[in-house]
């Protein structure tokens, strides 16, 4: 009888034991999986969300290319100018100019039809109407030019700011042994903490170089996509030192101090510009107040003591 009772008193705690074991981890199986149709759902919806972006992108693309296309000017000069503007800007897809030249025209007519209506609406003249499209029209016109000129402008700034230090990194792998190409990816790695832009640049030369283009030709496409000077002249200068074989380290040291010297006369331009650029703001802003503070009260009192003459 004793025997019985252990064996029956084991397995009843052996079934408690399977069961709390089996019980316990129910809950967290649960919240796995509802996680991870959360998870589904979620990423199912960020899919169809960036697909029909995507889509309205290709639609939108596809009507200004076939807007730009009937409207672009077909001079080569012009075309190949502006086609370089627009990589200096960033902008490097292949149909980009049609794209441009689309977006122009079709904010000319939005905006200068837009602006009419509205003030139209308003319950304005025709010729105040008349005067708001033409402003719209103007600023729909001019707006993609100065937003890509701009653009261009200031891509120019960063890469002209940060190409010193990258210089510096990139004389510091030179001179501990790593070859060229393997400098250019080292920097380019470094380089992003500082400025996107730069490690971009110095990517595309590295993809380039891999691809199988010439490092002379890398370097020569370079300067052409960022339009700096500095970097012209870099590529220029790493072109000749590899051709003539002398001393890359040395060459980028010289050439590292010369950027520095131009970036310190920079400063001391626009520091010297500033007092020319103050002119303007004392002769229209404080000068006029300080006239108000100062002679004003002067003028109050002639003005009652003249009254007190009469």
């Amino acid at each position: 009888m004793t025997y019985l009772v252990a064996a029956l008193f084991g397995l009843a705690v052996a079934f408690a034991v399977t069961l709390v074991a089996r019980l316990i981890p129910t809950r967290p199986r649960a919240v796995a999986r509802q996680l991870a149709e959360l998870e589904r759902i979620a990423a199912s919806d960020d899919g169809i969300q960036k697909e029909g972006r995507q889509r309205r992108s290709r639609e939108l693309k596809a009507v200004l290319t076939f807007v730009g296309e009937k409207v672009e000017q077909k001079d080569p000069v012009r075309t190949s100018q502006l086609q370089e503007l627009m990589i200096h800007a960033g902008y490097r897809e292949p149909g980009v100019v049609p794209i441009y030249w689309g977006a122009r025209v079709l904010l000319t007519a939005g905006l200068g039809i837009g602006l009419f209506l509205l003030v139209k609406l308003l319950g304005a003249d025709a010729l105040k109407s008349i005067v708001a499209g033409a402003w719209g029209a103007v600023l729909g016109f001019v707006g993609p030019a100065v937003h890509v000129g701009g653009r261009a402008r200031r891509r120019q700034k960063d890469l002209q700011r940060t190409l010193p230090d990258a210089l510096d990194l990139l004389i510091v792998c030179v001179e501990a042994g790593l070859a060229l190409n393997q400098a250019l990816v080292r920097v380019a790695e470094e380089i992003r903490h500082v400025s996107r832009l730069t490690s971009e640049e110095f990517s595309l030369v590295n993809f380039e170089i891999r691809a199988g283009v010439p490092r002379d030709e890398a370097l020569k496409n370079l300067a052409k996509r960022t339009g700096v000077a500095d970097i012209g002249s870099l590529t220029a200068m790493l072109i000749q030192t590899d051709r003539f074989g002398t001393s890359i380290a040395q060459a980028l040291r010289v050439h590292s101090d010369t950027l520095r010297t131009k970036r310190r006369q920079r400063a001391e331009e626009a520091a010297a510009k500033t007092t020319i650029k103050l002119v303007f703001p004392l002769a229209c802003c404080i000068f006029p107040a300080l006239f108000v503070v100062i002679l004003g009260p002067a003028m109050v009192e002639i003005y009652r003591t003249l009254l007190g003459m009469k």
